[in-house]
């Protein structure tokens, strides 16, 4: 089974990559899935490795508190 997991936009990079903030740990995803521009600060899905959609930043926060709760069980 993958999941696809939320994630908050840290940097923009060149050609279709970006670093991503997944619980405190920063990742490079690739962007090419996406017709959405993103900015830093964005919330994004990110399922192995690529961004498949981007989030609003309400939802995004509420999924991450459930990661937390998830991962400190």
């Amino acid at each position: 089974m993958c999941l696809a997991i939320p994630a908050k936009v840290c940097e923009i990079l060149k050609n279709n990559r970006i670093i991503v903030d997944i619980t405190g740990v920063r990742r490079e995803a690739d962007t090419s899935l996406l017709e959405e521009t993103l900015e830093i600060e964005d919330y994004v899905l990110v399922h192995t490795g690529f961004v498949i959609s981007k989030l609003d930043k309400k939802q995004a926060e509420e999924d991450l508190k459930l990661w937390d709760e998830i991962l400190q069980a």
